[in-house]
């Protein structure tokens, strides 16, 4: 059975003038990358967990707020090149919140307390562990701007989500 995740996805406009919150890997080995780099903020569904439960935990975790309440539109399923599924929800924002003091946006998101962290090694091979945060800024950008930051097995969420919103 294939390691199955969570995604929630935020976006403020419909169709081509949709924005989307991403976020940004963190950690040394993304530090200086950009182009797929970036992801919708998500991660495993626990055994007996539902997949809406699943996207919002994920998303305060990494985030290190809620996500905002609001209808939910299942985007679906999309499998990567691994073989990993990651289900995907959309929730459509407030044009108002953005820029707002409860944006989950950040250009520093390692500020907020309680974001969640992994363990890698760093440097690769070196035998030494380190801790760092899961994902260290997240980011509102326009659709066409979004497609190649995200990495490529997120890359058709957008699609779905702009025919969701038409």
């Amino acid at each position: 059975m294939p390691v199955t995740s969570a995604a929630l996805l935020l976006h403020h406009g419909r169709g081509a003038d949709a924005h989307v919150l991403i976020a940004h890997m963190g950690g040394p080995f993304w530090a200086r990358k950009d182009e797929g780099a970036w992801s919708i903020p998500k991660g495993l569904v626990e055994p007996g967990e539902d997949v809406e439960a699943a996207a919002r935990r994920e998303f305060a975790e990494e985030l290190g707020v809620p996500a905002p309440d609001g209808p939910v539109v299942d985007l679906g399923a999309f499998r990567y090149s691994s073989g990993k599924v990651v289900h995907v929800l959309a929730v459509e924002v407030p044009a108002w919140l953005v820029g707002s003091p409860d944006d989950p946006a950040s250009p520093e998101l390692t500020a907020r307390a309680g974001i969640s962290t992994a363990q890698v090694e760093w440097p690769p091979r070196s035998g030494r562990r380190v801790d760092v945060p899961e994902v260290d800024r997240a980011v509102w950008f326009p659709l066409e701007r979004a497609r190649p930051l995200l990495v490529a097995g997120q890359q058709p969420v957008l699609d779905a989500l702009a025919t969701a919103t038409s």
